[in-house]
């Protein structure tokens, strides 16, 4: 666990129990509340150590019956506040870029300037801005500041997504079974086994087979993901567990659900009846990639993950293994494929896990839309 208290920037919960993590997002969402006001009356202000402006916060703070060291916390990440209708709310880290969107800025210069100028910059730029914004108060921060016109952002409920998500899978998959989950600031996510659901992943175990390989010991697994910051929507990811050592392979392009246009739970549990579905799909992709002849196995792989934007660190070890597993003789790009289902758990064992974790099995997963001819080209190819 990154963060000890649930107010810190950094807080990240990993639970092994269901109900545990449910009691989690439970918990979080009666702390939290959303809000509406003209983007244009929004202000930032500096917050420094040893001001009088956190003392009087803390002071503030402790009276209303939340912990002082919230404001620490700030001082240490983002060291700014927003101010509405005459109240400072402390601003966490995973708000930054949803001020941004609606100050209607950017750039990486902004990071370079002292506190007091990058208020001074996003206020003026504050005054222009057009409509409504939705800010998302969490643990005595805030968390985000959205669009929020009709047309904009739709509040899809964090607990209710998951609620619902158990109940559907414990109603149509028998031997379903919850794995593990983790709630951070930014995003939250989920994964369950629906073991006892062979019939999910039977065409691609006949594939395998069919392509002279042993199939490999294999489970469906989804992984549900959502936010209340703006980072992403309500998210279904089909995956398989495969091997002994339970590799996590993504079976490509979630079923997705933005928060737009008025978006609803009702909408969510209509993603949920489309996973039967979408698993035929998935497993349509892996086959795909059973039928692509690859010649330069190891300039491809380098230039797929680099393609992916994988930290090389993580690329780097999962070639090298490959390589001495495989050599450099003609494969498949499923074998390939296979091999950076290693590269999660190289993550994990450097002792990453949450959003991190989650955007880099997402990112591997569009490997399976990618023309691999294209990567497979002679010669060395330099990272």
């Amino acid at each position: 666990m990154n963060g000890g208290k649930v107010y810190e920037d950094g807080f990240c919960a990993v639970f092994q129990n269901q109900d545990e993590f449910l009691d989690c997002i439970s918990r979080i969402g009666r702390n939290s509340s959303w809000d509406v006001r003209r983007s244009k009356s929004l202000r930032l202000a500096a917050l420094q150590e040893g001001s009088d402006l956190v003392r009087e916060l803390k002071e503030e703070y402790e009276k209303e019956g939340l912990d002082p060291e919230i404001i620490t916390d700030t001082v240490l990440n983002t060291g700014l506040l927003l101010k509405v209708k005459g109240r400072y709310y402390p601003i966490r880290s995973c708000a930054i870029k949803s001020i941004l969107d609606r100050a209607g800025i950017s750039g990486n210069g902004l990071k370079r300037v002292e506190k007091q100028v990058y208020a001074r910059i996003l206020n003026d730029c504050l005054k222009t801005a057009k409509g409504e914004a939705l800010i998302r108060i969490s643990e005595g921060k805030i968390s985000a500041v959205l669009g929020g016109d009709s047309h904009d952002y739709s509040i899809l409920d964090m607990e209710q997504i998951f609620r619902h998500t158990v109940e559907y899978l414990k109603d149509n998959y028998r031997g379903c079974r919850y794995l593990a989950g983790f709630y951070e600031h930014e995003m939250a996510s989920a994964l369950w086994e629906l073991s006892g659901n062979d019939e999910l992943l039977d065409a691609y175990r006949k594939e395998i087979s069919l392509a002279g390989k042993i199939p490999e010991q294999m489970k469906a697994v989804v992984r549900v993901t959502t936010s209340d910051t703006g980072v992403g929507g309500a998210n279904i990811f089909p995956m398989l567990l495969a091997g002994k050592e339970n590799r996590t392979i993504s079976l490509g392009s979630p079923l997705r659900l933005g928060h737009r246009n008025g978006s609803s739970i009702r909408e969510f549990d209509e993603q949920l009846r489309m996973l039967y579905g979408k698993y035929q799909l998935a497993a349509g992709n892996l086959i795909r990639l059973l039928k692509v002849e690859i010649q330069y196995p190891i300039s491809c792989m380098k230039r797929v993950l680099d393609r992916l934007q994988v930290p090389k660190k993580y690329a780097a070890e999962a070639v090298e293994i490959f390589q001495a597993q495989n050599g450099e003789a003609p494969c498949t790009a499923h074998d390939i494929y296979y091999a950076m289902g290693e590269i999660p758990f190289f993550l994990s064992c450097d002792g990453e896990e949450g959003s991190r974790l989650a955007r880099v099995e997402e990112n591997i997963s569009r490997a399976l839309s990618l023309n691999w001819n294209e990567y497979d080209i002679a010669g060395d190819y330099k990272w």
